[in-house]
C-alpha cells in the first residue's frame, strides 16, 4: 500500500512541477511581451491596447507563478536562498528561464 501512495506522490509532484515549469514559461513570455513590444508601444504611439490585452493575463499568471512557488517549497523543503532566487525570477527579464534551467531542467536533476 505505502508503494501506491508513493507513486501517486511521485505523480502528483511531477504534474505539479511541470505545471510550474509552463506557467513559469508562459509568465516570463508575458512579462517580455509586457516589456519589450507593450509598454513602448504605449508611450510612443499613446495607446495603452497592448498594455490592457498582455497586462491582466500576464498579472493572473505571475499569482499562479508565485502560488505555485509556495507550493512548491513546502513540498519539496527548499531553503529560503532558493526559494528568493525562484521568487525573484518573476521580476527579472528572461529570470524564469534562468530558473528552469538551472533547477528544473532533465540535465539540472541528474
Amino acid at each position: 500500500m505505502k508503494t501506491i501512495e508513493y507513486v501517486n506522490l511521485h505523480y502528483d509532484f511531477c504534474a505539479m512541477v511541470k505545471a510550474f515549469r509552463i506557467i513559469a514559461l508562459v509568465e516570463g513570455l508575458s512579462y517580455i511581451a509586457l516589456l519589450l513590444f507593450a509598454t513602448p508601444y504605449k508611450y510612443l504611439a499613446d495607446d495603452p491596447q497592448f498594455v490592457k490585452m498582455f497586462g491582466m493575463p500576464h498579472g493572473l499568471l505571475f499569482v499562479a507563478y508565485i502560488i505555485l512557488v509556495m507550493v512548491l517549497k513546502s513540498e519539496q523543503n527548499w531553503n529560503r536562498s532558493k526559494t528568493i532566487q525562484i521568487l525573484l525570477a518573476a521580476i527579472i527579464p528572461f529570470g524564469t528561464f534562468y530558473i528552469d534551467k538551472k533547477y528544473f531542467s532533465t540535465k539540472a536533476s541528474e
